[in-house]
């Protein structure tokens, strides 16, 4: 193997936040919090609108054969929706280190997509299926390693006790939903790796923590195929 080129499962070794900013979506419209309820949620899946995902295909990276696989958006029903994410743990060989959705490759034995994204969330988190409502699913995204992933949208009943399995998870966290679902809070990167201009989404999320010697803080760096979807969630809630 040439040492100088990325294994087949990794991204080009960069740090994400050293790219700079193209853009930021704030001329966009956020999604109302009228529409960021379990009921308007439950709604709108069952009777979705016309709309067109912006995400799709990244360019690829990877001649690895494609993959299924899923993953689960939990939307925790707090005082307002929040998003349930992981922190992949840092000896991953695929996107270690980075936030990531609850989720993984479809096994043989998996009835479907959602079946496969709610296994994957018992298996990483320990969430368990009884507190999981699944509302429906958004468009395929084909990541640039090839997976073919289903994203799997779902409101969480709160009472649960998470436990991250610590060789997949480092850490589990939350996000407003409506923070997300704000294109303020969208940035466009740009970049080129071996000729091939690759562009992507960050949604930076700082992050209260509470300390011994007072409040500090802790940025959330939401980018790469875990942006896309969500893109695409604020497009399907927007349209």
């Amino acid at each position: 193997m040439n040492p100088a080129k990325p294994t087949p499962l990794s991204l080009p070794l960069f740090d994400p936040r050293s790219i700079p900013i193209m853009g930021i979506d704030g001329h966009l419209a956020g999604v109302g919090l009228d529409r960021l309820t379990p009921q308007a949620l439950r709604d709108r899946f069952r009777h979705p609108p016309m709309w067109t995902p912006e995400h799709s295909v990244e360019k690829k990276f990877s001649d690895r054969p494609p993959a299924l696989a899923a993953v689960l958006l939990p939307l925790v029903m707090r005082d307002e929706l929040m998003l349930l994410l992981t922190e992949r743990s840092t000896n991953l060989s695929n996107h270690s280190g980075q936030i990531a959705f609850p989720g993984g490759r479809t096994d043989e034995a998996d009835r479907d997509a959602v079946d496969t994204a709610l296994r994957e969330a018992q298996e990483e988190i320990a969430l368990p299926r009884d507190h999981v409502e699944v509302l429906g699913t958004l468009p395929t995204y084909v990541t640039g390693s090839a997976f073919i992933i289903t994203p799997v949208v779902a409101l969480v009943k709160p009472g649960f006790q998470l436990q991250p399995n610590p060789g997949e998870v480092a850490d589990v966290f939350e996000v407003p939903l409506g923070f997300l679902m704000n294109p303020a809070h969208h940035r466009r990167h740009e970049t080129e790796f071996d000729g091939v201009v690759r562009q992507w989404l960050s949604m930076p999320y700082t992050e209260p923590v509470e300390a011994a010697a007072g409040s500090e803080s802790r940025e959330r760096y939401i980018w790469g195929a875990t942006a896309g979807m969500l893109r695409n969630f604020y497009r399907f809630l927007s349209a």
